[in-house]
């Protein structure tokens, strides 16, 4: 770790949705360290680099959860030999089974330990796992104030049922693997493609009109994509209504057309 011979600060958690409470304490620090736990399912591994604009550094819990909260410490100034301050979140735990507290933190580490307090955003808690309460009820728009950002999953293209395109509106059909996906209905989305981000409208849940299949759909609008292959990512903007099931492919047209025109005003 070349770079953190110069570093005097860092701000450490696992950053799964890198929030607004976490934002409060990566603006506080030099650098982040990063705790991969491999049970995040809103910005997993890399992805929070979308968000923290500053050196960032993992420790994957597997290699350190083994460590006393002593050692935790005196692992991170042999890492950070300049290091002067640590920045954590109220409710932080660290060192083998969480023995560790802040009160502990600020005794063993011989230097300054600062402790953001608990973000509230319009009195709302900030916290990961109410947003992601807030995301499988499919109240996007609350997420992604607490956010600070819109939410945002990326999935492989696969092969569909072949339908959208010719009965419906052509769909990009997506594997999403270890993200966690809102209630089953129809998003207001964004999706990234060839570095663009286009107005979309995606599906996600059981296909219950036709062969019952879970799926993830999006379909741009007003433009032709083409062919697209691999990995496209999607952000979420709005809830526009719940999966359910229509009498036959001409009422399901009919309600494609109606998503359509509310996902254009949501935005």
């Amino acid at each position: 770790m070349k770079l953190t011979n110069s570093i005097k600060s860092i701000a450490i958690g696992s950053f799964d949705g890198v929030h607004l409470g976490h934002q409060a304490l990566i603006k506080e620090a030099e650098a982040v360290v990063i705790i991969e736990r491999n049970r995040s399912v809103m910005t997993a591994g890399y992805k929070r680099l979308n968000y923290i604009n500053k050196p960032s550094f993992f420790y994957h819990l597997d290699k350190v959860k083994s460590l006393s909260a002593r050692a935790f410490v005196d692992r991170l100034s042999e890492d950070f030999p300049k290091l002067e301050t640590i920045v954590v979140g109220y409710d932080f735990g660290f060192g083998y089974k969480k023995e560790g507290d802040t009160i502990l933190l600020q005794e063993l580490f011989d230097g300054n330990v600062l402790v953001i307090d608990e973000v509230k955003h319009n009195g709302v808690s900030v916290h990961s796992r109410s947003i992601k309460e807030f995301i499988k009820n499919g109240e996007i728009r609350l997420a992604n104030e607490l956010l600070g950002h819109n939410y945002r999953i990326d999935g492989e293209v696969v092969s569909g049922q072949g339908l959208g395109k010719k009965e419906l509106v052509p769909t990009l059909n997506l594997k999403i693997q270890n993200y966690l996906l809102p209630k089953e209905g129809v998003y207001a989305t964004r999706t990234l493609i060839n570095d663009s981000w286009l107005t979309s409208v995606s599906f996600f849940g059981h296909r219950v009109t036709t062969d019952g299949s879970f799926a993830v759909e999006t379909h741009v609008l007003d433009r032709d994509i083409g062919v697209v292959e691999g990995n496209i990512e999607l952000e979420f903007i709005a809830f526009i209504r719940d999966n359910q099931k229509f009498d036959g492919l001409d009422a399901l047209r009919v309600a494609i057309e109606q998503d359509i025109e509310r996902c254009r005003v949501s935005f």
